[in-house]
C-alpha cells in the first residue's frame, strides 16, 4: 500500500502547510478558532506534527507573527523617503506609512486584536517585536533633528500613533469609526485630519 501524501512531505513542506493553515484560520475564523486540532485538520496532517515541529499552537502563532512582521518591513521599506526637514513633517510621513503598512497586513491586525483581549507572554512578545520593527524603521529614516525645547513631541506622537493603530483595527472590523466611513473617501479624510492634528506638533 502506498504511503499517504502527508507522509511523503518533507519537514519544511509540512511546516509551511501548517503555518499557512494557521494564517487561513486566523483570517477566516479569528483567534478563538486557532488550536492544534483545527491546525491539523486545516493542514491535512496529524496533530502530533504540530507538537513535533512547533511545540503546539503557540509555535505556529509565533511563526505567523514573524511572517507578518517581515511583511510590515517590506511595506515600510517600499515607502520612498520624503526628505523630511522638520519633526512635524517626519511625524506625518511616519504615521501615514505605518497606517498604510498596517492596513496592508490583515494578519498583523488580527494579531493586534488578539493582544487587546488576551494577555500572554507570547502575545506580549509579539507586540514587542512589532514595536521593534517600527522603531528600527524610524531610526533609519529619522533626520538628524533635535527635539524642540517646548512641547512634548514624544507624547504627542504616542497619542497619534495609538489613534492610527486603532483606526487600522477598526477599518478591518467595521465600516466606520466616529461618524467617518472607512472607505476610500474616509481614509482621505483621516489623512487630512492627521495634517490638522500635526499642526500642534512642535516643529
Amino acid at each position: 500500500m502506498a504511503e499517504s501524501p502527508v507522509r511523503l512531505r518533507s519537514r519544511p513542506a509540512t511546516e509551511a502547510l501548517i503555518v499557512e493553515a494557521g494564517e487561513r484560520i486566523l483570517l477566516r475564523d479569528g483567534f478563538p478558532g486557532l488550536n492544534v486540532q483545527t491546525l491539523a485538520a486545516e493542514a491535512g496532517c496529524d496533530r502530533k506534527l504540530v507538537y513535533r515541529y512547533f511545540d503546539g499552537a503557540d509555535g505556529v502563532v509565533a511563526r505567523i507573527a514573524a511572517r507578518a512582521h517581515a511583511e510590515l518591513v517590506r511595506t515600510l521599506d517600499a515607502t520612498p523617503p520624503a526628505g523630511s526637514e522638520s519633526l512635524r513633517a517626519f511625524a506625518r510621513e511616519s504615521l501615514s506609512a505605518w497606517l498604510a503598512a498596517l492596513r496592508a497586513s490583515p494578519l498583523t491586525l488580527r494579531l493586534m486584536a488578539w493582544a487587546l483581549v488576551e494577555a500572554s507572554s507570547l502575545l506580549n512578545r509579539i507586540e514587542a517585536e512589532r514595536s521593534a520593527v517600527l522603531q528600527a524603521w524610524l531610526r533609519e529614516r529619522r533626520p538628524r533633528l533635535r527635539l524642540p525645547p517646548s512641547g512634548d513631541a514624544v507624547a504627542i506622537n504616542a497619542v497619534l500613533l495609538a489613534a492610527v493603530q486603532h483606526l487600522a483595527l477598526t477599518g478591518e472590523a467595521r465600516p466606520g469609526s466616529g461618524g467617518v466611513a472607512l472607505d476610500a473617501a474616509g481614509w482621505t479624510r483621516i489623512e487630512g485630519a492627521l495634517d490638522a492634528l500635526l499642526a500642534a506638533f512642535p516643529d
